[in-house]
């Protein structure tokens, strides 16, 4: 039975008969009525035992939660993306589930991109979101498609990697060599040598080191990798730290004391790549001087060769083929 109610059209049915489930709700137009009531009584009809779907009210902070318990504890930066997401959840106002939707985050993108947060930054919160969903679509707790799968990355300019010409080295270790912690020069000098992120240098054990390589574990993807060193360098860290056990740190923490160091030696450092400069430095120069491209994916650790082939451009014999394959040489 479809009638008025007040402004509005309250459809009322019992498609099962007496005695079974009734269902009501109110509508804006009667044709709106009109066709749900052909829905739910072709659905009944179908399967007698058939419900809609109760609308789900958990806030997305309670999704995320979710995710934490099945998931997000076991990831290395798990409890840094619980908070990240629990906070930009809450400036998205805390939506209930039932109308979570691709503009629940765009809207909210929008909104930090006027306030000047970098492309790259809220392309990493969509990821965030996105694989969110997609686990708890694994693990039955979204019943739904991905809301935020169809959402497009912004766009990014490639960024310009600065490393340190040979002069500049130079006047960087000596700047560390003066620093107050005499640690720093050492660490420095590894991220040199093999490309190592400077927290998988600063957290160097005894048990990692060999007299040809280091070992570096618990790094950012979570896999082990082995870098040749010359033994001139293992000389120097043994005589340096003197470690007692082979678990014990090589070193103290010194990241402060290498940030003193850079402002002293003036070296113009683009923002957000203090440490990682020296990681640019050794893949750059690697290149240069003849360096395999897939030979230094496998010693920076990258999952995948196109974040490697950042620093493809740097090699001597780069696109040469351009110059002898050229359409203008067959004239």
């Amino acid at each position: 039975m479809i009638k008025r109610s007040g402004s509005r059209w309250l459809a009322d049915i019992q498609p099962g008969g007496r005695g079974k489930k009734r269902f009501r709700k109110t509508f804006d137009t009667h044709s709106e009525a009109k066709r749900w009531e052909y829905w739910i009584t072709h659905k009944i009809s179908q399967n007698p035992d058939w419900e809609p779907r109760k609308r789900d009210t958990r806030s997305l902070q309670k999704l995320i939660l979710i995710w934490w318990d099945h998931h997000g504890r076991s990831l290395k930066d798990g409890e840094k993306r619980k908070n990240w997401m629990l906070r930009i959840a809450l400036e998205m106002n805390n939506p209930k589930a039932y109308n979570i939707n691709a503009s629940t985050f765009t809207t909210w993108r929008a909104v930090r991109l006027d306030a000047n947060n970098k492309p790259t930054t809220l392309n990493n919160a969509l990821a965030y979101f996105k694989a969110l969903f997609n686990e708890l679509i694994r693990v039955d707790e979204w019943p739904h498609e991905n809301p935020f799968s169809r959402i497009r990355r912004l766009p990014v300019d490639e960024e310009e990697l600065t490393f340190l010409s040979p002069e500049e080295i130079q006047t960087l270790l000596a700047a560390c060599n003066a620093s107050s912690n005499p640690d720093t020069v050492f660490v420095a000098r590894i991220c040199l040598a093999t490309g190592a992120r400077w927290s998988e240098a600063e957290k160097l054990r005894l048990n990692q080191l060999r007299k040809d390589r280091i070992t570096f574990d618990k790094t950012k993807s979570g896999k082990k990798r082995s870098i040749p060193i010359a033994e001139s360098i293992y000389k120097e860290i043994i005589q340096h730290s003197r470690p007692e056990t082979g678990s014990a740190r090589l070193f103290s923490n010194c990241y402060s004391a290498f940030r003193e160091a850079a402002e002293r030696s003036r070296i113009d450092l683009p923002e957000g790549q203090l440490t990682h400069v020296l990681r640019h430095t050794f893949a750059s120069h690697f290149m240069i001087n003849g360096g395999n491209i897939h030979s230094l994916q496998r010693v920076l650790g990258h999952g995948s060769l196109q974040m490697t082939m950042r620093y493809a451009h740097l090699a001597p014999n780069h696109l040469e083929e351009v110059i002898k394959l050229n359409p203008l040489t067959l004239c």
